[in-house]
């Protein structure tokens, strides 16, 4: 059963790795998103996530069922508030039977996340506030 969670407590990396773990699943694939300090040229000092969590739970759950059926696990974490450089932001696991689709369904996941769950991210720079990306 697929895990979803989203929450202000930091992302515990390991213990998300071990909900993936069994012995029917050949591959596990995983993406953790930290926070980074350079981008490009724009330096970040911190950044705060919201979420509209009704929905963006929904969206998860749309997300993780259809991978789940085909016989895969699904662990997604996202986290909410001010987050300070290096910190997790974001953990993507799939198991599966074997690596190809593992490494399929979680670059599948990630990039749906970001363009479809209602996550929002505030960039606070050197220089600028900026929302988005």
């Amino acid at each position: 059963m697929y895990y979803l969670k989203i929450s202000e407590s930091p992302i515990d990396v390991q213990s998300l790795y071990e909900r993936l773990k069994d012995a029917q699943y050949g591959g596990i694939v995983t993406f953790v998103g930290t926070v980074r300090q350079w981008t490009g040229d724009v330096e970040t000092q911190f950044i705060e996530y919201s979420a509209y969590q009704p929905m963006a739970e929904r969206q998860l759950e749309k997300l993780a069922a259809p991978i789940e059926a085909k016989g895969a696990r699904v662990v997604i974490a996202h986290r909410l508030g001010r987050l300070e450089l290096t910190d997790e932001a974001v953990f993507v696991g799939v198991a599966a039977g074997h690596r190809a689709e593992a490494f399929k369904w979680c670059q599948y996941l990630i990039d749906t996340l970001k363009q479809d769950v209602p996550i929002w991210k505030k960039e606070t720079d050197t220089d600028a506030v900026r929302w988005g990306e």
